[in-house]
């Protein structure tokens, strides 16, 4: 499966954003040509993930379209599945333009469960 290598460079991403600090959720934008599926890619993350500050956390999955071109007739359009016929003319000479990104968006950090200070657990300084 293919989903673990793509798994490894997610958790590099966060790790290196979250910088040990515990992560509860990472959004992830994944283009078209990489076939993954939210469900196959977080089975693999969790593997991955084991032992890390991410363990534990859900990958939510944005697919982005690839851009299609028909060499045919020019047609231009974008789509989940880069592996189509063209839509108006049913031609299968295609150009395809992206789609093989991998982009994270963003970590979500699990709450503190223990915040730094005095003992009385005040979080600022006394006046």
């Amino acid at each position: 499966m293919h989903e673990y290598g793509i798994a490894e460079a997610i958790l590099s991403a966060i790790e290196h954003r979250a910088a040990g600090r515990p992560v509860r959720r990472a959004r992830v934008r994944a283009g078209a040509l990489l076939r993954v599926t939210e469900p196959a890619i977080n089975q693999a993350f969790t593997l991955v993930a084991e032992g890390s500050p991410a363990e534990g956390a859900h990958v939510d999955l944005v697919i982005v379209p690839a851009q299609l071109t028909c060499r045919s007739c020019g047609s231009t359009t974008t789509s989940p599945d880069p592996y189509v016929t063209c839509p108006s003319c049913g031609g299968t000479d295609i150009d395809v333009d992206g789609g093989d990104d991998l982009i994270l968006e963003s970590i979500q950090m699990a709450e503190a469960t223990h915040v730094p200070g005095d003992p009385r657990r005040d979080r600022g300084n006394p006046a």
